[in-house]
């Protein structure tokens, strides 16, 4: 109890607890404080302002590259594409060549008479006369196709057509093209031979002549009267051949 004479003193409250001190304590207007969406909007502007990282920036250049080579599977592999590169224009350039031998002397089918009855009975008796017409070259060669092997045939007719030029520098082109068509191991023709018979023609080829494939012929000859003969005969292509010549044969 304070005496009637006593000055009277304010009482000091603690800071905070006032209703004044309160106000004061709050940011007024001024203060501008951004509230959680304006944070937000910041961060994104913020994020699509930020450059990339090295990383980034490394791996964007790596596949900008790996799209400009597109035929390669990765960076390193350039040396590999430009050697199948070369090799694809070296095989597109053997084909080219075999095609104008092609044109020049071997057809694509020899051009001959309907066979007759007569001649594809004599085709039974003996490989040699099968081989004797132009007839039974066609027959025989197309079953050759059936079993993936009328490249033995092309080269047999390829040598035949060597052996009838007389030009030095003719023969000297044809023996280069059938020795790329052929005897290449490249090429996709190439026909069977022994390591003996391919060192003749190696040595051969320094001086091609006339009669430069004549041991490779005679083996590929062989090959055929041997392996492919037997089974022509057994074929449907023979048997269908001959049934219908006998049947006509007989309407006659």
């Amino acid at each position: 109890m304070r005496g009637a004479g006593e000055p009277q003193f304010p009482v000091a409250q603690p800071a905070g607890t006032g209703g004044e001190a309160c106000e004061d304590a709050r940011p007024g207007p001024a203060a501008d404080t951004p509230m959680g969406s304006e944070r937000t909007e910041i961060r994104k502007r913020q994020m699509a302002t930020t450059p990339e990282t090295p990383g980034a920036a490394q791996a964007q250049l790596s596949t900008g590259n790996r799209g400009s080579n597109a035929c390669c599977f990765c960076w390193c592999c350039c040396c590999s594409c430009s050697c199948l590169t070369v090799r694809n224009q070296e095989e597109e350039r053997a084909r080219r060549t075999s095609h104008e031998l092609q044109a020049e002397g071997i057809p694509n089918c020899e051009e001959s008479p309907a066979p007759t009855l007569e001649e594809v009975n004599a085709w039974a008796q003996s490989f040699d006369k099968l081989m004797l017409t132009p007839a039974g070259r066609n027959a025989f060669r197309e079953f050759l196709r059936t079993e993936f092997s009328e490249e033995n045939m092309l080269f047999w007719m390829a040598c035949e057509e060597l052996k009838q030029e007389s030009n030095k520098s003719v023969i000297e082109e044809k023996a280069r093209l059938i020795y790329e068509d052929y005897i290449s191991i490249l090429s996709p023709k190439e026909v069977s031979l022994d390591s003996r018979v391919r060192e003749v023609i190696n040595r051969n080829m320094l001086e091609p002549s006339q009669h430069t494939f004549d041991d490779a012929q005679l083996q590929i000859y062989t090959l055929m009267h041997r392996d492919s003969y037997p089974r022509f005969m057994n074929s449907a292509i023979y048997k269908d051949l001959l049934q219908s010549l006998s049947e006509k044969s007989i309407e006659a």
